[in-house]
């Protein structure tokens, strides 16, 4: 991530903690800090792992509530793909929206942007005349790597 959107963000969390009348903690920096270098789609127990590899001293709580905390600011965003887990990931401007394919076999998560989508959407909600406030759009089903696998242990099935 850029400096730039680095600092716009930092700002952003230093605001809503001011009105929120929260206080910036060493530990609370570390996770954020952690949290901005991440990859996408982190886990509450993955993020753990990585701040505690600085501070072992940090607890699930501590990075539980920053977490609720960065969405809560408009921050991150939390994402749930029907598995059961809560990732994270940045928020992204509006000029990056992006959406996601889900493996159901291995969880791997694809983004993927594509303008025509887009369009179809504004068009979809301008038929209609709805004003679209945001969106997501999730497709699940199997990865080309997951498919291969299949494919491979069908064929070798077939030889015995």
């Amino acid at each position: 991530m850029d400096g730039a959107k680095t600092e716009r963000l930092r700002e952003t969390l230093a605001k809503y903690m001011a009105k929120k009348g929260l206080r910036s903690t060493e530990q609370r920096r570390l996770i954020v800090d952690t949290f901005f270098e991440s990859p996408a789609h982190i886990t509450i127990e993955e993020l753990l792992a990585n701040v505690r590899a600085s501070d072992p001293k940090v607890g699930y709580a501590t990075v539980y509530r920053t977490l609720k905390l960065l969405a809560e600011s408009g921050i991150a965003h939390e994402r749930r793909f029907g598995d059961g887990v809560t990732r994270y990931e940045l928020a992204d401007d509006e000029d990056e929206h992006h959406d996601h394919l889900i493996c159901t076999e291995c969880q791997a998560i694809i983004e993927f942007e594509d303008p025509r989508l887009e369009e179809i959407e504004q068009e979809i909600a301008e038929r209609y005349g709805f004003e679209v406030q945001w969106h997501k759009h999730e497709l699940y089903g199997v990865c080309a790597s997951c498919q291969e696998k299949r494919n491979k242990k069908a064929r070798n099935g077939r030889r015995k």
